[in-house]
């Protein structure tokens, strides 16, 4: 272990990885303010669903715009590594902000982002072909600890690993479930689209999509598979980006994968860079190695073993709630499952009190249409919106309202039932850790992890 600790590596496939992290960031931020979604997401909205833990997490009005400027700007400086540490903090803090106003928008690769960023603030990314380098020599780097590169690529191999783990389940594998639904609504694509139609087609991408995911991290890790598989990330994430919309993901992996390549790979693309910008040759190929002072590289060490451990035992979590996770969702969120159900709901929600007053809601009057329909398939969201109604009638004049919903749900193309017992007063329900026993029985059971 003291040997791999001292072990030092090329600089320049962290400050690749930088450099397209942050341009992609960039990017999507650009992107997201050209589309209106700003607005759309957080500003439009009248109420949003905080994360458990999270409610302090406050939606900014008008002022998210300033918001996404902060992660925009930040974002472009950590991939110029300008002013690379306040840089870093300001994306991870921004960032991760904006996910957390609202569960709505959850996606898995808002969660990896986030703690790329987390760890970007600790390691020396900025130490070899930055701004901040080439302002401060005393600074610039061709080798830093191995580690440090190692650890970016092991957060990237445990988001493969753990997403195909998740696909190794009866649904994925026997039924081909949910591809079998999504994949015929795509028949109109040129060229290839008939052949969505076939059955034969929908096993074979659900066997090949978990194959892929349990074996990519081995193959990129190993040199003489690499170029192979590095073809094989780009045709798996192109096509998944053609098909289905789940944003920057598929290009993010794209660009990730990169860090697996030999450092010569990255000082080639860093030297071209560089004659482009007319940099000096000393600048490009610099021979000091950035160490660490004992005490902050223990403690970094130290943390990272902290972090790495967090990471492999919340996607497992789930295991301590009874019933089917797909079914319940508790400890679903941040556990890499990735495109593994089709839930289609519906919420029909009645609000009354001992006095005779009754009111079958209207959900446009208080939810866009994204959050009605990310909430009627979601029992965490539907409680929290029972308890904005709670105390919206309670305003209206409502004494000690009460709160029903009668919530149909179909998971991967089953007949629709009732998610929650429509006898329960979610008014009087509290979130929490624990299992939440209003949620029905699946009734079925889907085998594997």
């Amino acid at each position: 272990m003291q040997g791999y600790v001292q072990k030092t590596t090329s600089a320049a496939p962290l400050a690749v990885f930088r450099l397209a992290f942050g341009l992609m960031l960039f990017g999507s931020v650009i992107r997201f303010w050209s589309k209106g979604w700003i607005d759309e997401l957080y500003i439009k909205p009248h109420f949003f669903f905080s994360f458990y833990g999270f409610e302090f997490i406050k939606p900014l009005g008008p002022y998210t715009y300033g918001l996404f400027a902060v992660c925009g700007v930040s974002a472009l400086f950590v991939a110029l590594g300008l002013f690379y540490r306040l840089s870093a903090v300001s994306l991870f803090l921004s960032f991760t902000y904006i996910e957390l106003i609202d569960k709505t928008t959850y996606l898995n690769h808002y969660y990896f982002t986030s703690l790329v960023c987390l760890l970007l603030i600790f390691l020396p990314a900025h130490a070899y072909f930055s701004v901040d380098a080439y302002r401060r020599w005393a600074l610039l780097s061709g080798q830093i600890p191995a580690w440090c590169l190692d650890s970016v690529k092991l957060l990237v191999a445990l988001l493969y690993l753990f997403a195909g783990v998740a696909k190794l389940n009866s649904d994925w594998l026997l039924e081909a479930l949910p591809l079998r639904i999504w994949l015929p609504a795509r028949n109109d694509m040129p060229i290839i689209g008939f052949l969505f139609n076939y059955s034969w087609i929908h096993y074979l991408f659900s066997w090949f999509s978990c194959l892929y995911d349990l074996s990519i991290p081995f193959l990129l890790w190993n040199r003489r598979t690499r170029p192979w598989a590095y073809a094989a990330v780009v045709v798996f994430h192109g096509l998944t980006a053609v098909l289905f919309p789940i944003g920057m993901f598929p290009y993010i992996m794209i660009v990730t994968a990169l860090i697996f390549f030999s450092p010569n790979f990255h000082r080639m693309l860093i030297r071209q860079i560089g004659r482009w910008l007319s940099l000096p040759v000393a600048f490009l190929s610099p021979h000091r190695t950035y160490a660490f002072q004992p005490l902050t590289q223990k403690l970094l060490l130290s943390g990272l073993t902290v972090f790495f451990a967090v990471q492999l035992v919340l996607p497992f979590r789930y295991r301590l709630y009874p019933g089917e996770l797909f079914w319940t969702e508790q400890g679903y969120r941040f556990s890499w499952r990735v495109m593994l159900m089709e839930k289609a709901g519906y919420a029909q929600f009645t609000v009354k009190d001992n006095a005779g007053k009754r009111v079958i809601v209207n959900n446009t009057e208080f939810l866009t249409p994204l959050q009605e329909k990310m909430m009627s398939t979601q029992p965490d969201m539907l409680l929290q919106y029972a308890h904005l109604l709670r105390d919206e009638f309670s305003r209206r004049g409502f004494h000690k309202p009460e709160v029903y919903v009668d919530s149909y749900v179909a998971l991967n193309g089953r007949l629709g039932k009732p998610l929650i017992d429509p006898t329960i007063n979610l008014a009087n329900e509290h979130d929490s850790f624990a299992p939440k026993s209003w949620i029905t029985s699946f009734d079925d059971e889907i085998f594997g992890f």
